[in-house]
């Protein structure tokens, strides 16, 4: 006679394991999907790998508050079938006693599918087991643009869909049962599953909301680079502007335009602290040509440092003071990409961004500052449309603001379906009862700030096309919410804008959404650095803006301002299809 126990003792008895009797070898094998769970998948049971971590310190993580963790890393392999590929995923696992019947998936960065470490780490500290994969691409350390071209000329456009969208949708599927299985979680209970990821995982994350609607309760997307062919191809708008213009401004002189920027704009949000918190106020009531005269000097630098501003290679010492030539360059970056009809192309960064993109280099030879070409801009000319196996641009002879726009194109026809992910339609995740929190700094220097709010109007108005504005946007707040990060830069808080808040816990605060309702109308910000490390603040919902008033001017209030809306809000009108 077969003996059922109730689902309740199943899980009382799992989570009465210790970790190491849940990691082991074969307990991993035995909670792998069956054979069959997921049509065209074989998993290879020899594969698997499980591992005990102890004593992992999560510390200073942009995404996740500190904490210590002990955890199984399970990984494996699979195969599709009749393809012949090698796909291998990994899932770090809680202690059986702190699960929460939560699965957590993760995305990457740049042109890497994963994160590793540090976002399935935080996963397991809000009781996840969080999966990351390699896509395929033969370790967990190649980047998608390693395995793109099978040769030149020829795409590997099993790795192109991979990276787009099926790998990380593969993960989460196989990773959830996974979870089943391993915590005896079957027939009624619920698995909360979620996504966290920014930039390159932020699209990632949208790529599975607009696709896979029963997969994710909730998803926390930062700075998503959606509209992949004008996001990348905008990379090299500041050099054919400077190119154009024919002035290659030194660093110095370009962040000194940002630092005046940032103070005159501080204040108009009611409080000075340094922070740019109203950007459409900037544009409104700022003249960048009042920078015009100004003294910089930065002194000589010895190199590395990573990217953006005050990175690179060694450069001498910088005197001088603000050149109307440095402004032209400035304003016509600001302006967005027109073409040489006058017609608006895209959009640019906030006026209180650094000019990342601008960054010259400095030849020894001459003593003259030179054109630098954007590495993230140039690789999708000459790989992702030349279809050449380089990542460099040699220079840009000949390239016009029209030549910019019909890379644009030939990157949204050819990629449209694999890398855009800008689908406006979200009925299917909004019925399913699915939730997500998107963020995005306002101050961002890599993907304009103005591309995540364009895509939630959109989704407003093609949802909601009977409604007025203020009742579409309070019916679209039901389930998708936007946060503009007062200063924040692009994926974390900002040294130039150090005394702002950046939303660590916003996976935290989707958990609570989804699981007790409790809607995140105001999303928590904790400053990371400088002297206000630790401070939390309040970051409002989209469409109202942040302003400071109260007798004693440190009220936030978010108040509601056409004007300021409408600096948002632009006519794509070089194109003839939406640019959703």
């Amino acid at each position: 006679m077969r003996i059922l126990f109730p689902l309740s003792t199943i899980i009382t008895s799992v989570s009465a394991l210790s970790l190491t009797e849940l990691c082991t070898k074969s307990n991993a094998q035995s909670a792998l999907p069956v054979a069959g769970f997921y049509n065209g998948i074989t998993v290879d049971s020899s594969s698997v790998v499980a591992t005990i971590g102890t004593n992992y310190s999560i510390r200073s993580n942009t995404f996740f508050p500190d904490a210590t963790i002990n955890y199984c890393n399970i990984s494996f392999a699979y195969t599709h079938n009749g393809r012949g590929d090698l796909v291998h995923v990994a899932y770090w696992v809680p202690e059986p006693s702190k699960f929460r019947s939560r699965f957590l998936a993760t995305g990457g960065g740049g042109l890497a599918i994963n994160s590793g470490a540090s976002t399935v780490s935080g996963g397991v500290s809000i009781g996840a087991v969080s999966g990351y994969t390699d896509g395929g691409f033969g370790n967990f350390n190649t980047n998608a643009d390693a395995i793109f071209l099978l040769a030149n000329g020829t795409v590997n456009w099993e790795s192109a869909y991979m990276f787009g969208y099926q790998a990380i949708h593969e993960m989460t599927v196989l990773g959830k049962e996974l979870a089943r299985n391993l915590f005896g979680i079957k027939n009624g209970t619920k698995l909360y599953a979620y996504y966290q990821g920014c930039s390159e995982g932020g699209r990632e994350g949208w790529s599975q909301v607009q696709r896979y609607s029963n997969e994710l309760d909730g998803a926390s997307i930062g700075a998503p680079a959606f509209r992949y062919s004008h996001q990348q191809i905008q990379h090299l708008y500041s050099n054919v502007v400077e190119k154009t213009l024919d002035y290659y401004p030194p660093p110095c002189e370009m962040m000194a335009i940002v630092n005046a920027t940032i103070k005159a704009c501080d204040p108009l949000d009611g409080k000075r602290d340094g922070v740019v918190a109203r950007t459409d106020l900037c544009k409104l009531h700022f003249n960048i040509n009042s920078t015009i005269g100004l003294p910089y000097s930065c002194a000589a630098f010895s190199g590395g440092r990573g990217f953006g501003p005050g990175s690179g290679s060694p450069t001498p010492a910088q005197n001088g003071t603000i050149s109307a030539k440095a402004v032209a360059v400035a304003q016509t970056i600001l302006n967005g990409i027109h073409d040489l009809h006058g017609r608006q192309v895209y959009f640019s960064y906030q006026p209180s961004a650094t000019f990342a993109d601008a960054q010259t280099s400095y030849n020894n030879a001459t003593g003259q500052w030179e054109l630098s070409i954007s590495g993230l801009g140039a690789e999708f000319v000459t790989r992702y449309i030349d279809l050449v196996n380089s990542s460099t641009l040699p220079n840009l002879n000949g390239v016009t603001y029209d030549t910019l726009k019909e890379w644009i194109y030939h990157l949204w026809q050819t990629y449209d379906d694999s890398f855009q992910v800008n689908w406006p339609d979200l009925t299917r995740f909004e019925e399913a009862g699915g939730k997500v929190i998107h963020y995005h700094g306002e101050s961002d220097d890599s993907i304009p700030a103005a591309s995540s709010v364009r895509y939630w109007e959109s989704v407003r108005s093609v949802m909601y096309p009977g409604l007025s504005y203020n009742d579409s946007a309070t019916k679209i707040q039901d389930f998708y919410r936007l946060f503009l990060v007062p200063g924040g830069a692009h994926c974390g808080a900002n040294q130039y804008q150090p005394n702002g808040a950046w939303p660590q816990n916003s996976l935290t605060q989707l958990i609570d959404w989804v699981e007790k309702g409790i809607e995140p109308n105001l999303l928590n910000g904790t400053v990371s650095m400088g002297a206000q490390k630790g401070e939390n603040q309040k970051i409002c919902l989209w469409p109202l803006r942040p302003y400071y008033g109260g007798s004693n001017g440190t009220e936030l209030e978010c108040v509601y301002d056409q004007v300021s809306l409408d600096t948002w809000h632009y006519n794509l009108d070089a194109w003839k299809m939406p640019v959703w």
